[in-house]
């Protein structure tokens, strides 16, 4: 029964991630919670995993990471990234391709691909290079980087901790770095090669043009008659039938903090909006339709521009409808149009949630943006600014975290102690405000990766492994180990499609461990092929790096089928053997 119990839960779980219709901590909550109801795990079993020093690990990494880009030292980077001089794709690639790797084996992929893609596109411009031919790169360089070492990916650190806690291997930092390595280096090269040739060359268009929002912008005249004189910009009778104000002209000159502004005979009105709407509701509304103010001369001689912003994996605004954001108010822009997985979204935008990865639209003076490297909530895909202040502190805070690197990896100190004791310190030296530190921790990763792990605890005590593990045997044996091993990697990169990397290896795991168990051979061999698998899905745009510069690089969803399908095959293929020359199949 408690077999039943908890398989059908897994696929209950799995349902849920893949549709999304709660977020992945409130379905792992979930799922301990029946978890305990059954009887499948008791209260101090559902949670051990939650004490795990590998999540402290993890906790600290956020922590330090939030120091390091509050401290302007990665805006440095960045602004001599984008002031270094043209150059041919090969050039760009050489040098962004291995320090974009490098970045990632230490830090957060999304947060490495993030902080490159502004810069990166600067000097592609420079450079007169499609961005499209250098971003794909870019993810992917951020994605394999992850698997040099044991802190590269949340995936290597849930798997390390399961196999910890499960007494199967405790990993040290660069047990792995070597695999990591040829990864990396094979699709550097494949990247050069067979990648540049399929990569497709998207030609930068105007924005106007591309996203075709020339429609929906236009200029309206107030008349003598009009039942809006009087009304409050921002809360006029155009507001609740849908358009938004962007700015308003009166006696020939610009008029500021619109919040307070109240229309007035003949004033200039630019408004956002569908045209035909507005044709529809001029007579009611005592209004002319003076021009399209897209047009070259109009929305450049008021100083406004339209721009690209991107929702970082990191941002607030994640979650909330555009409405909702101000972002009139907040940051003095208007969104006029969403890209979301290539599709283009330009009516209704006040209702649309925001999502990591899309793309806006904005409309805006550029000195809006003169200040804007403190803002993590959107990055700004335009000219680069450097941000200069508390750089010292930065440099201490890596230097910290590179005396915790060496002190773990030679073991004098714990990996999660040296961890924590640099993250406390960051704190302690105000490189980041204490009120910022919970906001930096990816808490739904921590609570994702704690309850996976205590799932991985009721597939051994349900029997459910055994279960699982001794019908892929019987339906395997011809295969032998070899050919089921191949079947775990195949999964799990299929289950990371739908789910997180974490996830998906700490579904399989436990299977794959059991497995190993009853055909008798390294069990370490299964876990790390696993582990390694996950982080090498690069077929889809689903990956949070992938989903960053799906935007920016005017991507199509096939396009990563197309580039990144071969290689994912590749990479499996040096894996596969790979881990077998460091963790033979066969027990001593």
């Amino acid at each position: 029964m408690e077999i039943a119990i908890t398989l059908g839960l897994l696929v209950f779980a799995i349902v849920l991630f893949i549709t999304e219709k709660l977020s992945v901590d409130v379905v792992t909550l979930i799922l301990l919670v029946a978890l305990i109801s059954t009887g499948v795990l008791s209260p101090s079993e559902a949670f051990s995993s939650f004490g795990n020093e590998f999540l402290i690990i993890l906790a600290s990494i956020f922590i330090v990471t939030k120091a390091i880009e509050e401290s302007g030292v990665l805006d440095q980077l960045s602004a001599r990234i984008s002031q270094t001089a043209p150059a041919r794709i090969t050039g760009l690639m050489v040098w962004v391709f291995p320090f974009t790797s490098f970045l990632s084996a230490f830090m957060n992929n999304t947060t490495v691909t993030a902080l490159l893609i502004p810069p990166v596109m600067s000097l592609s411009k420079k450079s007169s290079i499609p961005a499209s031919k250098i971003l794909m790169p870019l993810a992917f360089a951020s994605i394999v980087g992850g698997t040099c070492t044991l802190i590269g990916t949340s995936t290597n650190v849930a798997v390390g901790a399961y196999l910890s806690k499960n007494n199967v291997i405790t990993l040290g930092m660069f047990d792995f770095t070597l695999i990591g390595l040829i990864l990396a280096a094979i699709t550097f090269v494949y990247m050069m090669t067979i990648g540049r040739w399929l990569t497709p060359e998207r030609k930068e268009q105007d924005l106007s043009e591309y996203y075709n929002v020339r429609e929906y912008m236009s200029e309206i005249k107030i008349k003598e008659d009009s039942p809006l004189i009087g009304q409050h910009a921002t809360e006029s009778d155009l507001n609740k039938l849908g358009f938004t104000v962007i700015s308003v002209i009166r006696n020939k000159r610009k008029l500021y903090y619109l919040e307070e502004r109240v229309f007035a005979k003949d004033d200039i009105v630019l408004v956002n909006g569908n045209i035909k709407d507005l044709l529809t509701v001029r007579e009611k509304n005592g209004i002319d339709i003076v021009a399209d103010t897209l047009q070259d001369d109009s929305a450049e001689t008021r100083g406004q521009k339209l721009f690209e912003v991107v929702i970082p994996a990191n941002s607030k605004l994640k979650g909330s409808s555009v409405k909702s954001v101000g972002f009139r108010q907040r940051y003095g822009m208007v969104v006029v149009a969403i890209s979301r997985s290539g599709e283009t979204i330009t009516q209704k935008i006040g209702a649309v949630t925001l999502q990591v990865g899309d793309l806006l639209v904005v409309q805006a003076s550029p000195d809006n943006f003169k200040d804007f490297h403190d803002n993590h909530n959107l990055i700004v895909l335009d000219e680069h600014t450097q941000n200069p202040h508390r750089l010292r502190k930065g440099y201490i805070t890596i230097g910290l975290f590179i005396l915790a690197v060496i002190l773990s990896s030679f073991e004098l100190v714990t990996l999660s102690v040296a961890f924590l004791v640099v993250a406390i310190l960051t704190v302690v030296l105000k490189i980041v405000d204490a009120d910022k530190v919970y906001d930096s921790i990816d808490w739904r990763l921590l609570i994702l990766i704690g309850g996976m792990s205590a799932f991985g605890i009721a597939m051994v005590n349900s029997g459910a492994d055994t279960f699982l593990a001794s019908f892929i045997v019987d339906v395997c044996q011809p295969l032998g180990p070899r050919g089921v091993l191949i079947g775990f990697m195949l999964l799990t990169v299929l289950l990371t499609q739908p789910m997180s990397n974490a996830a998906a290896a700490l579904v399989v795991l436990p299977i794959a461990l059991q497995s190993a168990n009853l055909f008798n051979v390294n069990p370490v061999t299964f876990a790390m092929a696993i582990m390694l698998s996950a982080s090498v899905s690069l077929a889809t745009p689903f990956e949070p790096s992938c989903i960053m510069v799906y935007g920016p690089g005017k991507y199509k969803f096939f396009d990563f089928v197309k580039v990144g399908g071969p290689l994912t095959l590749i990479l499996m293929i040096v894996i596969y053997f790979g881990v077998q020359i460091y963790w033979p199949l066969a027990l001593k």
